[in-house]
């Protein structure tokens, strides 16, 4: 509920602090005196539009400032997720700003936010009815609300909100594979041929590099077993051979060794350098045969060398990458066909799911169409104690149709159903919805009929505002108006701005605004009534303005006294 409501610079309000309290609360005061200019300022709060226009003259910024208590877990619930973040405490402080130059700024417990925030804010906490503006019971998505909890369904709505939320995610899942799955069938077909062309390549580590030595070698294979089997003869087959000299050295070094110790060196360096020289010549040997020429083998090993580099270029990857990646194939080509079979698994899944949600929307569209009948009933007895007995008040229902295909179309918010209430005032005229009523005195009345009515059914909209309620309504009629109001405040915070002395004796508590003049400023000013002699006073105003007598007094005492038994009884 709104604990306090302050104003500076707003027009006729310089500077204006009022402390609010729960149940029926009444601002009376004359014509002119600035009650609207509250309201007013309560809607800037609310995130209505604002002018700079509205600015005090000689002032530079009007400032509304609005200390709401959340005493219910639902409103704190319904507060931190529209703005994102916890309370610690119950209290919600909200500012607006309004500068000459025409900027606007509003503040969430200090914290900045967009109007638009406030705005949201204020159709979370507040009803407002009358000829400024109407919140959220106007809305036929409110009223579709209010009717389930009017009606018990909650909990079957809550059931059909889980069923439609899990229809758009498989619907959004089912989309993306969708909408991918060309693409993927196409990678899924590349990924088995390169499969099967890396697997028929048969590819070994190194394979390149060893097969281009190879190349070499027999390219050059004539040429490699002249140059062995030449180094092989000169070294041991030929005539004056290396072997056969070093053979004859050593025998003459053998002969002089005993005439110096180092010719027995070389002597034993001689005969050391004999069995080395002997085995490279059979190396060599070895080598010369080795060394044939073989164009089929020349010609196979070119043939493979072009495939691994044909391989290279086409993949971008030498042979030795090509391996690793060979073997990411079979994972990735397994992630695809997931990805297939998901979609099938999906879409069976979706149509299940589609035909379960169906199901709970018809269960909860015929509760709806059970108790919206009720509704508009139990409001109608209502509108004709408020004065509008030919008025008549009806529930319209139309279904919002489900199609076979569950990809069809848009799941509904809140079912299959589509509220909307309508109002035929008088007899002759046209039926209307609420939201397109033009009188503010109708819509309001109709309005209480409403909350007067559902007043059990909403944990968080706890502040009703009511501006001209008694609009073109009689003294006997005042009654009525106050009683219900103060019914209405056994459970909601209620702000009425009235003219009728009949509907302000009904409240709670009650404030008087008056507008003060000085030689060089006026101002409006409210004040609380806290004692029975003031509020009488205020009362005995209503009923005869200045020319009020003590006979007056006596009158506004005696419809206190029967008010105050009423609400007591």
């Amino acid at each position: 509920m709104l604990r306090e409501l302050s104003v500076q610079n707003l027009a006729l309000i310089e500077d204006v602090r009022v402390e609010l309290h729960s149940g029926f609360c009444a601002w009376t005061g004359e014509t002119g005196a600035g009650k609207s200019l509250l309201l007013g300022a309560l809607g800037l709060l609310l995130g209505e539009r604002g002018s700079a226009e509205l600015i005090r003259a000689g002032a530079d910024e009007l400032r509304v400032t609005g200390r709401f208590e959340l005493s219910r877990a639902e409103q704190r619930a319904a507060a931190a997720e529209l703005l994102q973040t916890e309370f610690e405490e119950d209290d919600l402080i909200l500012t607006r700003r309004l500068s000459r130059s025409g900027r606007s700024s509003a503040l969430v417990n200090d914290v900045p936010v967009a109007v638009s925030t406030l705005r949201r804010i204020g159709e979370m906490l507040v009803d407002v009815h009358g000829q400024r503006e109407s919140y959220s019971l106007l809305q036929p998505a409110y009223q579709l609300e209010l009717l389930d909890a009017f009606g018990k369904l909650v909990d079957v709505r809550k059931k059909y909100v889980e069923k439609a939320d899990r229809v758009r995610e498989l619907r959004g899942q089912l989309k993306d594979l969708s909408d991918a799955k060309q693409a993927r069938q196409r990678e899924l077909t590349l990924v088995r041929f390169e499969r099967e062309d890396l697997d028929n390549a048969k590819l070994t580590p190194n394979e390149l590099p060893s097969l281009v030595k190879e190349r070499e070698r027999l390219i050059h294979a004539q040429s490699l077993a002249k140059f062995t089997s030449g180094v092989a003869a000169r070294l041991s087959d030929d005539d004056g051979a290396v072997a056969e000299v070093i053979g004859r050295l050593l025998k003459e070094s053998l002969k002089w060794s005993s005439f110096d110790p180092k010719l027995a060196e070389v002597s034993q360096r001689l005969d050391a350098l004999r069995p080395e020289v002997e085995d490279l010549a059979d190396t060599c040997r070895d080598l010369a045969e080795r060394f044939e020429s073989d164009p089929d083998r020349l010609e196979e090993v070119e043939k493979r060398i072009a495939l691994l580099k044909k391989l290279q270029a086409r993949y971008g990857k030498t042979p030795d990458e090509l391996i690793v990646y060979r073997d990411t194939l079979d994972a990735k080509e397994t992630e695809l066909q997931k990805q297939e079979d998901d979609l099938s698994g999906i879409d069976a899944r979706l149509r299940v799911a589609y035909t379960e949600m169906k199901e709970v929307a018809n269960v909860l569209s015929r509760g709806r169409a059970k108790v919206a009948k009720k509704l508009a009933a139990d409001s109608q007895k209502h509108l004709a104690d408020l004065g509008m007995p030919k008025a008549k008040l009806d529930a319209s229902i139309e279904l919002i149709a489900l199609p076979d295909d569950p990809m069809a179309g848009d799941v509904p918010i809140s079912g299959i159903d589509q509220l909307e209430l309508i109002l035929t005032a008088n007899p002759g005229e046209p039926a209307r919805p609420l939201r397109k009523v033009a009188s503010g005195g109708e819509l309001s009345r109709t309005m209480l009929a409403l909350k007067t009515v559902l007043a059990a059914h909403d944990p968080v909209r706890t502040l009703v505002v009511f501006d001209e309620i008694d609009a073109n309504v009689g003294g006997r009629l005042g009654d009525v108006l106050g009683q219900k109001l103060s019914t209405l405040g056994q459970s909601h915070q209620v702000l009425c701005v009235t003219h009728l002395p009949q509907v302000a004796s009904y409240a709670t508590y009650q404030w008087t605004i008056r507008k003060e003049s000085t030689t060089k400023r006026t101002a409006t000013t409210i004040t609380q009534l806290t004692s029975d002699e003031s509020r009488v006073e205020e009362l005995a105003m209503m009923l005869r303005g200045e020319s009020r007598s003590e006979t007056t007094r006596k009158e506004a005492a005696e419809m206190l006294k029967v008010a105050q038994m009423q609400r007591a009884g």
